[in-house]
């Protein structure tokens, strides 16, 4: 009987320590550090836990929902937008998004991805509807802002915060894009052909102000040569005449100094005839100087008369210069004969009475 007892004692206590484990077990909770902790006792939102160790009442009485407060990326699938020019793209996204408040998600919104994706769809396809083709392509940064704002707007009572959206593709159809592409290769080649002729013109433009410059300074060299050689040869003639005119100035001061006589001066004289006449011409040409031939021809005849001792020459005792030759006097004007049908002849037959 004892040992009846013993053993339903060790049971109890067996099972009692195995409640205990379970109870334990349902009662400690491990939250992590990227996740908040809502309590909720028979069905009402009771607190809300940090990370780390928590305890519970078990056996349904409280209950433990985590939520991921982590960054999550949400893909908004592929769908298709008529632009306003009536052209069908297809556009797909990607949505950056954050738990700010972990009752609101928990309590405010069934499913926020789901709820998050389709509000981003629609959003889409009306900014792009109302933007043309052209626009939608280049206009990227402008949608991503836009579609930012409207989710981030509309998904704040639901305690998640949009940080950013980014679309991955907008593919316009195949012929649109091959039309797109035929339209970029001819802009690139007007481009092309308008960058080549600029570089035509100002090469051409450069070897033209070379060829300039290289006249201009040519130009210039010869001029400054030709100024040179001048300058040359005015200084050449220059000297010249200078050292001409002082040595005139010698011989003539030489010759007054020396006093020379009249026969010596007659010997030079035919001596410079002789010099003239000994020559290759037919013609001889002389200065005729009627005065000076007549001085010379007396002085030669004194000179012969003063061999032949007919009288004393010049430098001789008793020489007499000869008389120049009297000018010849002008011939008178004769009187003007009278006419009896003019009676006044000074004046002219229109002016007389």
């Amino acid at each position: 009987m004892g040992g009846t007892a013993a053993a339903a004692l060790g049971i109890f206590l067996m099972g009692f320590l195995v409640f205990l484990v379970i109870a334990a077990a349902l009662m400690i909770r491990i939250i992590k550090p990227y996740e908040r902790g809502i309590i909720e006792r028979l069905g009402k939102y009771q607190k809300t836990v940090d990370s780390g160790m928590t305890v519970i009442l078990p056996f349904g009485i409280d209950s433990l929902a985590k939520v991921d407060m982590r960054e999550m990326v949400l893909d908004v699938p592929p769908q298709e937008v008529i632009t306003s020019d009536n052209v069908v793209v297809t556009v797909d996204a990607v949505i950056y998004t954050e738990v700010t408040d972990p009752v609101r998600v928990k309590y405010n919104v069934e499913n926020f991805y789901l709820a998050t994706i389709k509000l981003a769809q629609t959003n889409l396809r009306n900014l792009i509807g109302d933007m043309t083709l052209d626009e939608s392509l280049t206009s990227r940064e402008g949608i991503n802002v836009k579609l930012r704002n409207i989710l981030d707007e509309a998904t704040d009572k639901w305690g998640v915060r949009v940080a950013r959206v980014e679309l991955q593709r907008i593919e316009p159809p195949a012929d649109v894009t091959t039309a797109m592409h035929r339209q970029m290769k001819a802009e690139r080649e007007r481009r092309a052909m308008i960058l080549e002729a600029d570089g035509m013109r100002e090469s051409a433009i450069k070897k033209a102000e070379g060829v300039r410059q290289s006249q201009i300074l040519e130009a210039e060299g010869q001029a400054q040569a030709i100024r040179l050689k001048a300058d040359a040869d005015q200084y050449q003639k220059l000297t010249v005449a200078i050292g001409e005119a002082q040595a005139i100035e010698t011989v003539y001061g030489a010759i007054h100094n020396g006093d020379p006589t009249d026969d010596l001066i007659a010997i030079k004289y035919l001596e410079a005839l002789q010099g003239i006449a000994d020559g290759q011409a037919t013609k001889i040409f002389l200065p005729l100087d009627s005065a000076s031939l007549m001085g010379s021809i007396g002085t030669l005849a004194e000179l012969f008369k003063d061999r032949m001792g007919q009288g004393p020459t010049r430098g001789h005792k008793g020489y007499k210069r000869p008389e120049p030759p009297k000018p010849a006097e002008p011939p008178v004007p004769e009187a003007p004969k009278f006419n009896p049908a003019y009676p006044n002849p000074a004046l002219p037959p229109d002016q007389m009475a």
